[in-house]
């Protein structure tokens, strides 16, 4: 009688048990809710990016960055602590459709450890009646605070420069990083490239994606138009008009220079700063590398000893991008006075870059 007692009691206390564990009386909603297989540490995230400075550039190239669902982990750097947590918040709250699972935002760059890419967008605005000079000068007091941090958090991380003067802003990146010139890299002429391509495209009636052409050289006023390199379907523009993007072309195709340089004054004047255009094409740049496409973009690198230039200028080369950085550069085939222009271009940056001061890490 004792042990069939003592048999029913250990029955009711296992049944007691498995009651309390699977009614919820006991426990955590999540421990009710979840059994876990497997207990995962936090892993270190595969795809990390990160962004410092979180302006309308910076902004614009997150939502960008997040539309293509390039990373696994977003951290955001500024200096501004309530638009920077506001920003953040406003990013999370599309969780459901960006699907990038952690975006982070500090004044502290310790949150951007270990990142694949860091994208620069800050930078200080030029003053009415500042010389370009002295606006490079007070950037680099900036650069000085930022590339440290990035490097001794993500030291073998790529850095991408967007911030203008881009060309000269990214050689006072690799200055200060001492990075190898593979894994500093200006945005350059890329958006330039994709506002020549769009005018060709207007022109024509035919999609941007299908009229090739290339501009190279300064992101800025002496940027130089390849026009014997443009083409649709193969077709050379050049054999098919001798004079192109000459003065003497009939048909006037060198307003397409002009319009690339102005297009960026008018949006300025229109709505006050430039944004999605810079956004759409950083996000391009970051494509190739974090998928490791192996695409030719014409972005900034160290050009010493390319098409003539003796100085260490960055300017923009058709540059092939991959998860390694940037690892090759097209030789360019440039007609003279096109090299000669490229030359030009290099010189107007090397006179500014040559009387900067202090660009000691």
């Amino acid at each position: 009688m004792l042990h069939q007692y003592m048999v029913n009691y250990t029955c009711l206390s296992v049944i007691s048990v498995l009651h309390e564990q699977f009614s919820g009386s006991h426990g955590t909603l999540q421990e009710k809710l979840i059994h876990h297989v497997y207990q995962q540490k936090a892993p270190c995230s595969r795809n990390k990016i990160s962004i410092i400075g979180a302006g309308q550039v910076g902004m614009a190239c997150a939502v960008c960055l997040l539309n293509k669902e390039l990373m696994d982990d977003l951290a955001l750097v500024d200096v501004i602590e309530d638009r920077l947590r506001g920003e953040m918040l406003d990013l999370q709250d599309g969780g459901l459709f960006h699907k990038t699972p952690k975006i982070v935002a500090d004044k502290d760059y310790a949150i951007t450890a270990n990142s694949n890419l860091v994208i620069i967008t800050a930078g200080v605005r030029q003053q009415e009646g500042e010389s370009r000079l002295n606006l490079v000068q007070r950037n680099i007091n900036v650069y000085k605070m930022i590339v440290p941090q990035i490097v001794k958090y993500s030291p073998d991380c790529i850095i991408l420069v967007v911030s203008n003067p881009v060309d000269i802003l990214t050689y006072i990146t690799w200055k200060l990083s001492g990075f190898p010139k593979h894994r500093v890299i200006g945005s350059g002429c890329n958006l330039d490239t994709a506002r020549f391509r769009l005018y060709l495209s207007e022109k024509l009636g035919i999609s941007p994606s299908s009229c090739h052409g290339w501009v190279l050289g300064e992101h800025g006023d002496s940027s130089v138009p390849i026009w014997s390199g443009v083409s649709v379907g193969g077709v050379s523009f050049q054999k098919l008009n001798a004079d192109i993007g000459t003065e003497h072309d009939k048909e006037k195709w060198n307003t397409a220079h002009k319009e690339v340089v102005e297009r960026a004054y008018e949006i300025i004047r229109l709505k006050g700063y430039t944004c999605w255009g810079i956004g759409f094409s950083v996000a391009e740049l970051c494509e190739t590398m974090m998928k490791n496409l192996c695409r030719t973009h014409p972005v900034s690198t160290m050009v010493k000893g390319m098409h003539g230039i003796e100085h260490e200028v960055f300017l923009s080369l058709p540059c092939v991008l991959s998860s390694a950085g940037l690892c090759m550069v097209i030789n360019s085939s440039l007609k003279k006075d096109e090299e000669d222009k490229l030359r030009n271009s290099a010189q107007t940056l090397y006179a500014i870059q040559k009387d900067l001061k202090d660009l000691t890490p």
